[in-house]
């Protein structure tokens, strides 16, 4: 964080959003530590049901799709927690990740981390750091497992344009390739909401796409750490095993937060 002290540079560490966590959130989490006798105690591994519930209903709205809060959903400690969990699965010591040059450092160390090996998908600067479609047959090998998506782009801030990630899932089919679609600002586009579209929204792809979401931005919940996961039911029951043996659950408390979030508006 020195950085951020040095005049002129930006930081571009830790992503800390400006505002409290809502006080609808802090207020149903005192309500529940008053009143809930199991609030200090573990939840089922995938997860709080009502929780899970309501995430389903989220998606349903925010995509169209319709998932199974048992097979589909998991709850996770934040998409960091998510994300590596996937890549203990899908990943064997030499396997293939694609992922956007410039990215997210910490998704380059998770994949070295589960003994896989970063693609680079160059993005060019003079093209507005747009995804370059045509070039990414090229990436794909024998050992390409997936495809791993920022949108709006960490570090770029770019919208993916929704031509370029349709064809992009249309290459994942065609190649059998998963796409792990990491998403922490798609409530901060603002102006651009039009522009905005999320992959997990096509249905063809249901069985390609694993959709991450990250309560820390949204809902200024950074240090609760807690996220979900909407992923093919095969893959959720594989997700399971590293969940339940590394973390057992998020904290439950953190999932009496979500609860509280998932109800109320995030524009709010």
């Amino acid at each position: 964080m020195r950085n951020a002290r040095v005049e002129g540079a930006a930081s571009l560490a830790w992503g800390l959003p400006s505002f409290r966590t809502p006080e609808p959130i802090r207020q149903a989490v005192a309500a529940a530590l008053e009143a809930d006798p199991q609030i200090g105690m573990y939840a089922l591994p995938d997860g709080l049901p009502a929780l899970r519930h309501l995430v389903a209903k989220t998606h349903l709205a925010a995509t169209g799709i319709a998932v199974d809060s048992d097979r589909n959903v998991m709850i996770t400690c934040g998409n960091m927690q998510g994300i590596n969990a996937l890549l203990h699965v899908i990943l064997d010591a030499g396997d293939q990740v694609i992922m956007t040059d410039p990215g997210f450092a910490s998704h380059l160390q998770q994949i070295r981390l589960c003994g896989g090996e970063p693609v680079f998908w160059r993005l060019d600067e003079a093209r507005g750091w747009a995804l370059d479609v045509d070039a990414l047959p090229a990436l794909i090998g024998p050992r390409t497992r997936a495809i791993l998506l920022v949108s709006p782009s960490n570090p770029t801030g770019t919208i993916f344009a929704e031509t370029e990630l349709r064809r992009v899932g249309e290459i994942a089919r065609e190649h059998g390739l998963l796409i792990l679609i990491d998403d922490p600002y798609s409530h901060f586009v603002y102006e651009n909401r039009a522009r905005y579209f999320n992959l997990a929204a096509v249905p063809d792809l249901v069985d390609r796409v694993a959709y991450l979401f990250t309560f820390s931005k949204t809902y200024a919940m950074s240090g609760w750490r807690l996220g979900y996961m909407i992923v093919p039911e095969a893959v959720k029951a594989e997700v399971l095993k590293v969940h339940d043996a590394t973390i057992i659950c998020a904290p439950r408390i953190s999932q009496v937060a979500g609860i509280a979030a998932l109800e109320q508006d995030p524009t709010t």
